[in-house]
């Protein structure tokens, strides 16, 4: 996964311009790339057969484009190549706990990218496009498995959209309550929201001996 300069700044759209809480809107691009570098699954929305659809999906990225996979026979998301999508991202970082239920909220980073995807059909793009969500998910496992062949090729479509539109917000500290709340006591705060990696659980026809490879360990 590549990213683009630090100074690089988010484009606008009136899409993509905050309507509330314009302060926590991110400028840089370089946010973008980190929500999307931290985030593994994403959350397609789209329009199929007159019908919303919202579909929960790993994904990967080069440089300004985010790659998603499926089966050719998902018709849902081969539906999507030529009619407009919104791709949301979103990692929760804590419970913000007010002295007022009005005040609760939650410390998150999020990304929301709009465009037209376009279907993949170059065989060198859709191989690296491939690898991009793989290493993505598991850094190292691309160039230490077996790579597609042809016939998994054919049997899974790749959707490209460009990150060119696209917003990012972010919301961090303590709870905001009003003066009186505060006046009257009680406790406040933030309880962090934190996940992690547990150890790794061989499958059952991996042979006895055969240890966890370093590349899992390290992830």
């Amino acid at each position: 996964m590549t990213t683009p300069p630090a100074t690089t700044a988010l484009s606008g759209s009136p899409r993509t311009r905050l309507g509330r809480h314009r302060e926590r809107a991110a400028t840089d691009r370089a946010a973008l790339h980190d929500v999307l570098s931290e985030a593994l699954i994403c959350h397609l929305g789209f329009i199929a057969d007159g019908t919303p659809v919202v579909l929960p999906t790993g994904y990967g990225v080069d440089a300004e484009t985010m790659y998603l996979h499926g089966s050719v026979a998902a018709r849902p998301l081969m539906s999507t190549p030529g009619q407009p999508v919104c791709v949301t991202v979103t990692l929760l970082d804590g419970i913000v706990l007010a002295r007022s239920a009005f005040h609760h909220s939650m410390n998150y980073r999020s990304a929301v990218i709009f465009g037209v995807p376009r279907l993949v059909t170059d065989a060198t793009e859709k191989v690296r496009a491939l690898e991009c969500v793989t290493e993505h998910l598991a850094p190292g496992q691309w160039a230490a498995t077996r790579q597609p062949t042809r016939k998994e090729l054919a049997a899974t479509s790749v959707i490209a959209l460009s990150l060119d539109e696209a917003s990012v917000k972010v919301r961090t500290g303590p709870p905001v309550d009003e003066p009186e709340d505060v006046a009257a006591g009680g406790w406040a705060g933030v309880l962090p929201a934190v996940s992690g990696w547990a150890d790794p659980v061989s499958a059952p026809d991996v042979p006895p001996g055969v240890p966890v490879p370093e590349r899992v360990r390290r992830r």
